[in-house]
């Protein structure tokens, strides 16, 4: 028998989905369009910092303690994957639990370097002045690296959803879209 539960919460979504397009917007407006660039990278702040109370305060599938799992029991559970016999999850799976810090941390560092980067090279922004223009060039390094390896991660996010969307037979991007996942016995929560 199978039941609709809400997963994703509205708040869950509108945090992922406006951090796709704030990704997108600031990756693709880097030099030619700054200011664009830069009001996407702080709403990119805004969202984590969202995600960071969130994670804290939120329902049971959004919460950290709940889905954070040992990298142990993420590394068994992509060998299942792969073998096609993964454990379905309600919520984050051990996989997508890695990937979400992966990514928190990565967009999160790709902020700070940023923001670094706008300090020392245009003086502006919150480390204006806190920044030397003489560590420039390591800053903007470490911002494209951080961007990139973003990407990176991003790709595999897709896969990966993509992936357990065939192995589990159910539509994980509408799940994200509308909140829903259907629920049976063999589930997670």
């Amino acid at each position: 028998m199978q039941n609709k539960v809400l997963v994703w919460d509205l708040p869950v979504r509108i945090f992922h989905w406006l951090l796709v397009v704030a990704f997108l917007v600031a990756y693709f407006s880097e030099d030619d369009f700054l200011t664009v660039h830069v009001w996407a990278g702080y709403l990119i702040a805004g969202l984590l910092a969202f995600r960071f109370f969130w994670g804290f305060t939120s329902n049971s599938y959004a919460r950290f303690a709940n889905f954070i799992c040992p990298l142990g029991e993420s590394k068994d559970y992509f060998i299942q994957v792969i073998g096609l016999k993964a454990k379905r999850y309600l919520g984050h799976n051990p996989a997508g639990a890695v990937m979400i810090v992966l990514l928190l941390i990565s967009l999160l560092l790709t902020v700070i370097s940023g923001l670094a980067v706008y300090g020392a090279d245009q003086g502006a922004g919150p480390l204006a002045g806190i920044v030397s223009s003489v560590y420039e060039d390591l800053w903007e390094e470490t911002h494209e690296f951080f961007a990139n390896f973003t990407v990176l991660l991003i790709v595999i996010h897709v896969l990966g959803v993509l992936l357990e969307s065939f192995v589990q037979g159910e539509n994980l991007v509408r799940a994200m879209w509308h909140g829903y996942k259907n629920t049976n016995d063999e589930s997670k929560e």
